[in-house]
């Protein structure tokens, strides 16, 4: 594999179209650290925090009482005659003012905080999740570029063979030993190698470039991509983003339907009012509006029904996303227990066979028994097998993000 100086002057150099005023990291840059970077500037968890500022405002004002309301009227105006809309021709003609209250018990607003409470929970949550979604992302974006580098670098290897099989090619054929045959065929590798190289590179920016939208700065080198320890398939499931939102969504949809039961109390109205009147004496009015249930099977039946059918739903779907949860960490444990295997066995079974293919056809071309066509082909097998396992191990590096930056972080769900 190439050196990392390589790829370091590789990655510079397919970024410098993207540089313009954006931050260059000049030490090498760690997967941990371009996820940290990611979370920190990520709008989704901007947007996610400024949710649950705006539920916790809602839940402090839930559990209080309505506003009361003014009322300001003239009762009996009159209408027609001379003294039409006249307020002192008559002395029937009162100017009210007064003040309504509607009083919710003190039951009601408890239930109505615990909603808007639970709402606050469900929203807390979208915040952690919001941040594990962009480290997860980011991290797939981190192995894209990494393993597009090496890719390149590869690519670059091989159009550095097919350049020095045909600079060999051209001398033996300058000097009448060569084949102007060979040295035709080197010289279409060579377009072919430097064609790949290029689309190579474009993949390369192009992968660095979606990584800068994530951490908003570029590196002159990647590192290889480590990860801690894989969580097991109930610390996944338990994290599992999806899983804690339906949760969440359940204990709300529990604390509505308490709420709606409340709603077969109604909420009476309380009414004072003082009214003056020309020549007679002042009156002092006090009211009770008494709302009636007289169909409550119709209504408010109803609405605790249509709650409590939304409890078995939400409870439904968590039990969905546990499942589908567990069914994604067993996918992708497979994948990645298999890829290993893989790996394993084509580092054995191909491409150590072919280095040392390539060693040998080197020591025979240098002892005249190999032609240089035989050389080329050998190294360049050897590069495509590496290009293989690379392609191999960077599938392996995207399953293991996904095991990984799945879940949320440990403790944000609280």
């Amino acid at each position: 594999m190439p050196s990392h100086p390589l790829r370091a002057a590789a990655l510079a150099a397919a970024c410098l179209p993207l540089l313009g005023f954006t931050q260059v990291i000049a030490a090498p840059l760690s997967l941990d650290q371009a996820v940290e970077l990611a979370a920190q500037r990520s709008h989704l968890t901007q947007a996610a925090r400024a949710g649950t500022a705006s539920a916790a405002e809602m839940a402090r004002t839930a559990g209080q009482l309505p506003d009361p309301m003014l009322t300001v009227s003239i009762d009996n105006l009159p209408a027609t005659g001379r003294s039409r809309f006249s307020p002192t021709a008559e002395d029937m003609t009162m100017k009210r003012i007064g003040m309504a209250q509607e009083w919710v018990s003190a039951e009601k607003r408890a239930a109505r905080e615990a909603v808007a409470t639970a709402q606050q929970q469900r929203e807390s949550v979208m915040e952690p999740v919001a941040a594990a979604e962009a480290r997860m992302l980011t991290a797939m974006a981190y192995v894209e570029a990494y393993y597009a580098g090496e890719g390149w670098q590869l690519s670059s290897l091989n159009e550095q063979h097919a350049r020095e099989a045909l600079a060999a090619g051209k001398g033996r054929l300058a000097s009448s030993s060569g084949d102007s045959g060979e040295v035709l065929a080197l010289t279409s590798a060579l377009g072919a190698a430097e064609d790949e190289s290029a689309d190579q590179r474009q993949q390369q920016a192009s992968a660095a470039a979606n990584l800068q939208r994530w951490i908003g700065t570029t590196s002159d080198e990647l590192l290889e991509p480590r990860w801690d320890a894989v969580p097991g398939q109930d610390d996944f499931v338990a994290r599992h983003p999806v899983a804690l939102a339906r949760q969440r969504d359940v204990e709300v949809a529990r604390q509505e339907a308490q709420a709606a039961q409340l709603n077969r109390q109604p909420n009476w109205r309380y009414e004072l009012s003082f009214g003056q009147r020309s020549g007679r004496p002042d009156l002092l009015s006090f009211g009770v509006s008494i709302p009636l249930p007289v169909a409550p099977a119709a209504r408010q039946d109803r609405e605790t029904a249509a709650r409590l059918a939304m409890v078995e739903k939400t409870q439904a779907d968590l039990a969905e996303a546990l499942r589908a949860a567990a069914g994604e960490y067993a996918a992708l444990a497979s994948d990645a227990a298999r890829l290993r295997q893989r790996i394993d066995r084509y580092q054995t079974a191909v491409l150590s066979p072919l280095r040392q293919r390539t060693q040998t056809t080197l020591a025979a071309y240098r002892a005249n028994q190999a032609s240089l066509a035989m050389l080329f082909e050998a190294r360049h097998a050897e590069v495509e097998a590496q290009r293989k396992l690379l392609g191999l191990q960077r599938d392996l590096a995207r399953t293991q993000a996904q095991l990984v930056f799945k879940p949320v972080v440990q403790g944000a769900a609280r």
